[in-house]
């Protein structure tokens, strides 16, 4: 990137100031990128326990599968391993990308269109943070409804769809400061470099916010199917604004209906007048039972019940816990750290006296949001119970109820969700 000295001192003087709010690990004296270059404007276009690497140079990989579910009865803490990340992928085959030849592009309403080389990247001033990333689509009562005697442990299959990780990157802010950001510049539309360019829309007060260009995973380069060399991670928000192979970032003055927003992550609801909502953004306040739950067995006398809580508000303030089926709550144990906008592990000493008994649990966030029972979120969409108990149920998105397990004397455990 060509740039005289005032461009220089300017640029060095924004990452600071951008960094220095709520970020780590900027070096004092950090350097412009070298090889950035002008760019003119160009439109934007399981059980599976594998460990799967990144690519090499002109190595192919196909899928069997287009989901991976985290095994979330599988593993204690909050860090999900880097293989058990879940992966959801909206082309059929892993893209070839070369990390030494892949650039990362802004332009569009800008002050200097940019070209960024990896190179370049890791030159800038980087932040390390732990956060979740969960598919819209993951606790959908469709999955509750499944008969497919391959789909195992539900637990896994039904809300194995989040993850949480430490990811590494270059701050989303840095990048557009540099690139110099025009007034009426509000919505960025972002492409991936896979064959489908998946793409969408994110706006520019987010951006600016907590986004980061992330390279790095768990203390190691991002695998191939977690959008390698370069992503997209937008804390607390839903799944697919998180775009993997990220190669062209275009600043607009408006929202885009990209196809994903508009055709495929967009579900009707009778709250709307059986009209969709295209733009879901931040998820709620969610947790979940992870042992015991269904599939497992359980043994009369002590249990520890654990599992996962989260919320893309912030931090997770306090996770309540019920044995007989919602009438009373206790509060749980937070193991720390208790990080914003990540999973948070949390306990509860119980002992099972053999009878029948139904376990489940909410989160409170650090802003009173408090996760809601299958009822109330019925309500709140426009639906009743019984939609909920049809053979073909509701497709629903940013589903953040209650999960229920169902405990029978003789020690096995089932799904309540529609019970």
């Amino acid at each position: 990137m060509d740039s005289n000295q005032s461009d220089r001192r300017r640029f060095l003087k924004q990452a600071s100031a951008t960094v220095a709010v709520g970020a780590a690990g900027f070096v004092a004296g950090a350097q412009l990128p070298a090889k950035a270059q002008q760019a003119e404007s160009q439109p934007a276009g399981t059980d599976e326990h594998v460990h799967r690497v990144p690519p090499r140079r002109g190595a192919r990989y196909s899928l069997d599968h287009m989901t991976h579910y985290t095994p979330l009865q599988d593993y204690a803490g909050i860090i999900t391993p880097a293989p058990l990340h879940f992966m959801q992928q909206h082309s059929s085959e892993y893209p070839e990308i070369d990390p030494k030849e892949h650039r990362l592009t802004i332009h569009g309403l800008v002050d200097r269109p940019l070209v960024f080389s990896m190179d370049d990247l890791k030159r800038l001033p980087s932040v390390s943070r732990i956060h979740f990333v969960e598919c819209h689509g993951n606790s959908s009562p469709a999955i509750h409804a499944s008969r497919d005697p391959k789909m195992g442990l539900p637990v896994q299959f039904i809300h194995g769809m989040a993850s949480t990780s430490e990811w590494a990157g270059v701050p989303l802010s840095v990048l557009l400061n540099e690139a110099g950001l025009k007034k009426n510049g509000t919505w960025l539309v972002l492409e991936g470099a896979d064959a489908g360019k998946f793409s969408h829309t994110l706006p520019v007060g987010k951006a600016l916010d907590d986004c980061f260009v992330a390279y790095g995973q768990n203390g190691e380069p991002l695998r191939v199917e977690q959008g390698f060399p370069i992503r997209l991670l937008v804390p607390g928000w839903e799944g697919p604004f998180n775009v993997k192979y990220l190669r062209h970032i275009k600043v607009v003055d408006e929202p885009y209906n990209t196809w994903n927003e508009s055709m495929n992550h967009s579900v009707s609801r009778p709250d709307l007048g059986g009209k969709a909502r295209w733009y879901h953004f931040q998820w709620a306040a969610k947790s979940v039972i992870t042992r015991p739950s269904a599939g497992m067995e359980m043994r009369k006398g002590y249990v520890q019940i654990t599992g996962l809580a989260w919320s893309g508000a912030g931090k997770v303030s306090k996770v309540e816990v019920s044995t007989d089926g919602g009438k009373n709550w206790r509060e749980a144990r937070l193991d720390g750290p208790v990080v914003p906008k990540a999973h948070t592990r949390f306990n509860y000493d119980w002992e099972w006296n053999g009878q029948e008994a139904m376990i489940q649990s909410r989160c409170i966030d650090e802003t009173g949001d408090v996760q809601p029972s299958m009822a109330e979120l019925a309500e709140h969409w426009g639906y009743t119970m019984a939609d909920w108990q049809k053979p073909e149920k509701p497709r629903a998105i940013h589903m953040n109820a209650i999960q229920p397990w169902k405990i029978n004397r003789d020690g096995s455990i089932s799904d309540a969700m529609f019970a």
